[in-house]
């Protein structure tokens, strides 16, 4: 299951440079134990989240929530939202933009790759910031970008919003090397969705969770939400902040 992806360029496949919009942080307001960045939705910022994460009991955390670039999207006849990617429409087999995802799970790793070394670091988002956190879980896994690039972060713990796994079809086969079975397995992963959701339907996140346990990821939490639709609620987020202070170890 994916959301099908334009392709891009042709011949040479040249995909036009984006820019990275602002990146808002919110600080540790006790001892630093974790970094996570955060990936906001198609067409938001990333302070629509910043500002709710200020709020969240989760004093160890530092957050980092950047800001997706404008560009074309196809799902919009072509018009320029905020996306991390590009996205055509909802499919069960429609191809990925390879290209995109591995340009977001990029910036994702640079944001993280200055952190101390005792610092535990993690990747989550919402809808399409879901899907390249889930995306980034596999590049770890495998260690490297889909283009071949290492991949250069050590990831703790990924969130998955109302969102879904990219490539979840090209999964098969890729993780048999002792080295990258030992990461898939040690991940922490939690991917949450409702099942009122009429925007990423619910199926989307419950094969993306199958697809992960499938392919050697061990620690997956999938909680599904029965009223929930294309947003978030205060039970989501408590269960979140109590997820992400066990797995992490976070004092509190």
């Amino acid at each position: 299951m994916s959301i099908s992806g334009a392709a891009v360029g042709s011949g040479r496949n040249i995909r036009r440079a984006v820019e990275f919009g602002k990146t808002h942080v919110v600080k540790p307001k006790g001892k630093h134990q974790a970094t996570i960045v955060w990936l906001h939705g198609l067409g938001d910022v990333g302070s629509s989240w910043s500002q709710m994460f200020e709020t969240l009991p989760l004093p160890n955390i530092k957050w980092i929530c950047p800001t997706a670039p404008s560009q074309p999207v196809s799902l919009f006849g072509g018009m320029p939202a905020t996306a991390w990617f590009d996205v055509v429409g909802i499919s069960e087999n429609g191809p990925d933009d390879m290209e995109g995802l591995d340009v977001a799970a990029a910036h994702v790793a640079n944001l993280l790759v200055n952190e101390p070394a005792d610092i535990k670091l993690g990747v989550g988002g919402f809808s399409m910031g879901a899907a390249t956190s889930l995306y980034s879980a596999t590049c770890f896994a495998l260690g490297k970008y889909g283009n071949g690039n290492p991949y250069p972060i050590n990831l703790s713990a990924v969130i998955g919003l109302s969102g879904w796994l990219p490539c979840a079809k090209t999964l098969a086969g890729k993780l048999e090397e002792e080295q990258i079975k030992n990461r898939a397995a040690s991940l922490p992963i939690v991917v949450c969705h409702g099942k009122s959701d009429d925007v990423v339907p619910f199926k989307f996140g419950e094969k993306s969770s199958q697809a992960l346990l499938s392919n050697g990821f061990k620690k997956v939490t999938f909680k599904p939400y029965s009223a929930l639709g294309h947003y978030t609620i205060p039970q989501e987020m408590d269960e979140l902040c109590a997820w992400l202070t066990s797995t992490l170890g976070l004092e509190g």
